[in-house]
């Protein structure tokens, strides 16, 4: 039986929407059918096939990792779900068998495979993934919301990482997980969210999703800021998602002593070159994240959407899977927050 996927058929920019064969759950997985997926960062960087996604992927690969669906069938010894059920997934497929894995640290895995880049992924009607990555989801949180969970997963790690009760938090970088870290950051007590950028259209994004300052780096000044906000010694804590040497270097001057910076952005090509002597001297402490705690950052995911976290103005742009042209073109603008894809026929 065929279905239709969106595929990466070759090392060039762009994606094919294609009939591809529909998968079957081997014996320990399951088969999701797919209902809404949302485009992530990563999606971006392999369609336009960029110097990452030329090292990490290997065409032809159905790419997608964001999704929310229903349990369509389940292979042999699969216990504890049934069909019907409404499921996302957790998208790195572990081994199991490491020392992080066996101590419940699955996040650290040696031997991760990411749904979507070095397996098949989730831009398509059906996807089959392990019974144990398979998370059931609430009929009382919204679909749409859930859509996007593998990226308010990677925010809600990065932004519980420290305590934020009370303290004042600098996040570098406005993209959609950026913005998301600013509102659970205020939803879990944060005094003051400063976000930085350069792109207007997402910082005020930001500051709908509770913010309490946004800082066009470009033609404003951070200092200027902190004061009007009564910051004194620096910020307490800094979450950074931008991947820029100079928002990080930015960041490392404006903390307190004492502060703590919890780093989600990748670097590529162009490495910071760090001023060791102030985090020594500072004493800072640096904490690098990566995806999410398997799997306690889910429960608490939802815990916050059922508790009155609202992400509903995140979601800037919806189209049916047949227009993803339009949705790329869209996300290349950068004028966007998350756009879904319906795959309901």
């Amino acid at each position: 039986m065929k279905m239709d996927a969106l595929v990466k058929t070759e090392a060039a920019k762009g994606l094919t929407l294609m009939q591809v064969e529909k998968p079957t759950p081997k014996p320990g997985e399951v088969l999701i059918k797919i209902h809404k997926t949302a485009i992530c960062g990563t999606d971006l960087h392999i369609y336009n096939w960029d110097a990452w996604s030329q090292k990490h992927v290997k065409p032809p690969c159905i790419i997608g990792h964001e999704y929310v669906g229903e349990i369509e069938a389940l292979g042999d010894y699969v216990k504890g779900f049934e069909v019907g059920e409404r499921v996302s997934g957790e998208g790195h497929i572990v081994c199991g068998h490491c020392r992080n894995c066996r101590a419940g640290n699955g996040q650290w895995c040696r031997n991760t495979e990411g749904v979507g880049v070095q397996r098949d992924g989730a831009f398509a009607e059906y996807i089959c993934i392990p019974a144990s990555n398979c998370i059931p989801i609430s009929k009382d949180l919204p679909e749409d919301i859930v859509a996007f969970f593998d990226a308010f997963g990677n925010a809600t790690h990065t932004a519980l990482m420290f305590d934020v009760i009370g303290e004042d938090v600098l996040i570098t970088g406005a993209g959609p997980i950026g913005i998301m870290a600013a509102a659970i950051c205020r939803k879990n007590g944060a005094r003051n969210v400063i976000i930085t950028d350069v792109n207007d259209f997402r910082l005020d994004l930001a500051k709908k999703l509770g913010a309490t300052a946004t800082v066009n780096v470009a033609k404003e000044d951070l200092n200027e800021v902190m004061k009007k906000h009564n910051m004194v010694e620096g910020f307490d804590v800094g979450l950074e998602m931008s991947g820029a040497a100079s928002a990080l270097s930015q960041m490392i001057e404006n903390m307190r002593n004492g502060g703590s910076i919890a780093l989600l952005g990748l670097f590529g090509n162009k490495q910071p070159q760090l001023e060791m002597d102030d985090i020594i001297l500072k004493g800072l402490t640096l904490k690098g994240i990566y995806g999410r705690r398997m799997f306690e950052t889910w429960y608490k995911m939802g815990a916050m959407i059922e508790a009155g976290l609202d992400l509903s103005a995140l979601i800037t742009h919806k189209f049916h899977y047949t227009e993803f042209e339009k949705a790329f073109e869209i996300m290349n603008t950068g004028n966007s927050g998350k756009i879904i894809l319906d795959w309901r026929k």
